[in-house]
């Protein structure tokens, strides 16, 4: 007891000293799960199959809503890249053949699939006149446009943020033998929201 009472200012101090470190340190944890909660998150997958019929899903996996502006589509062939912005289509077998559109807020949790990847193919080959024979990689599609992958780009606003956020993801088209399968580059969707990112994104924009 002596010997506490002639160091209690030393013992005072260092006490303070790991009380403030173990406050920080929750501190730190707490405003991590703030910043990864905020994170804009957005997935690209496939589903219902792993061939061009497969559907082109994509998902709002933010804590809060997201405004599509623009759903990109990228054929990546031997000749270059041809891109198409899909956002807007035709329902197919509507009368009218009236213009809709994919562009709007997409809640949190929710998810939209803007149709097959073997239609989004055929809408980017006809826009750049190029017509896939029988929709195998490996084959010339005229113009020397050999397909390589796709590449399925979105464009979107998040929250109160004015600057446009983005994500990407690309398709290699493989052929088994019987027909074109897509096998992802990567195991998830890459998140486009850093300054860098962001710059690309408005010249994306810009090329629309």
């Amino acid at each position: 007891m002596q010997w506490l009472n002639q160091n209690a200012s030393a013992i005072g101090a260092i006490t303070s000293t790991l009380t403030l470190l173990i406050w920080l340190f929750y501190a730190q944890l707490l405003y991590n799960g703030y910043i990864r909660q905020r994170r804009p998150r957005i997935i690209i997958n496939r589903g219902h199959g792993k061939d061009l019929d497969s559907l082109c899903l994509i998902s709002n996996m933010s804590a809060e809503a997201i405004f599509v502006e623009h759903i990109i589509a990228v054929l990546d062939t031997d000749s270059g890249e041809r891109q198409l912005d899909i956002t807007d289509y035709q329902q197919p077998g509507e009368e009218d053949r009236s213009t809709r559109t994919y562009q709007g807020p997409l809640p949190s949790g929710a998810y939209l699939h803007v149709g097959a990847f073997r239609g989004i193919l055929d809408r980017v080959a006809h826009h750049h006149g190029v017509m896939p024979p029988d929709h195998r990689p490996g084959q010339d599609w005229g113009q020397n446009a050999t397909p390589r992958a796709i590449e399925i780009r979105v464009i979107a606003i998040y929250g109160s943020e004015d600057a446009p956020i983005g994500a990407r993801r690309r398709f290699c088209l493989t052929d088994d033998g019987h027909d074109c399968l897509l096998t992802p580059d990567g195991l998830d969707t890459q998140r486009l929201t850093s300054r860098r990112h962001r710059h690309r994104i408005r010249h994306w924009m810009r090329e629309l």
